[in-house]
């Protein structure tokens, strides 16, 4: 077998793997920033959505979620038809 070509293949796979091991490498630090920013300006809905939580934990009555799930039901049984 000839040399060159085993070289110019290992070569084309070292090449190969570089470029992909520096695209995820960018992959993952943008991915980084992106939660970084979205946290960041995020954070007021965060806030808003806790207390609604809050609010919804000490809100005793079930009224609300069984007319969610009845209306849930409702659309959902006629959608089918």
């Amino acid at each position: 077998m000839d040399t060159s070509m085993i070289y110019q293949a290992l070569i084309f796979m070292l090449l190969g793997m570089g470029v992909v091991f520096i695209f995820l490498t960018i992959m993952i630090y943008v991915l980084k920033l992106q939660a970084y920013l979205i946290a960041k300006f995020v954070k007021d809905d965060i806030k808003v959505q806790n207390k609604l939580k809050e609010k919804i934990k000490n809100d005793n009555s079930n009224d609300s979620i069984i007319a969610a799930i009845t209306g849930a039901i409702l659309y959902h049984n006629n959608r089918r038809v």
